[in-house]
């Protein structure tokens, strides 16, 4: 049965071991207009060297996570050709690489005979399951809290699958 979902801090300060993340959408909440993803297509692209503009909250919760020995690993199942918004996901990767995740790369067609869960998701611990949810525009429709043993096995299964087959960030073209 779902449970409230804590806000991603508490969750990875609760976190002893292990947090994964598997992501599976080319694009996301994209507001063509304004922000970041507006900005990068405009030219904008963060400058490794001048950390203070691109270090934001998220990356201090990872870097916060990943001292205490935490180890935070991110997978991206991609198409290929990517999208415009996979490509933008990748220019400012080095951002999640620098705070400590480890982060792979899978192209899609190297998915077809992995079982997968229907929504991306992170796995806490190998014990409970963070899905995020999106509407069919890429909007956040909330999150979900699992703890069932047979959901986790099969995001920690997935994701392991993933992980074993995806190249190296740093590796990876697009």
């Amino acid at each position: 049965m779902p449970q409230s979902v804590p806000s991603f801090a508490d969750l990875f300060s609760q976190t002893e071991r292990t947090a994964v993340h598997l992501e599976m959408r080319d694009s996301y909440a994209v507001d063509y207009e304004r922000g970041p993803f507006a900005d990068w297509r405009a030219g904008y692209r963060h400058k490794p060297d001048d950390r203070a503009s691109w270090w934001r909250p998220w990356l201090d919760i990872v870097q916060e996570t990943v001292a205490r020995g935490v180890v935070i690993r991110r997978a991206r199942i991609v198409s290929q050709p990517v999208s415009e918004y996979t490509r933008f996901l990748y220019d400012g990767t080095f951002t999640n690489v620098a705070a400590g995740e480890q982060v792979r790369w899978l192209p899609r067609r190297h998915a077809s005979d992995i079982a997968l869960p229907g929504n991306d998701f992170w796995c806490y611990d190998g014990k409970l399951v963070r899905f995020n949810h999106f509407t069919g525009d890429g909007a956040s429709g909330g999150g979900e809290m699992v703890d069932d043993p047979a959901v986790v096995k099969l995001c920690a299964a997935a994701f392991e699958t993933v992980w074993t087959r995806a190249v190296p960030h740093d590796q990876f073209t697009v």
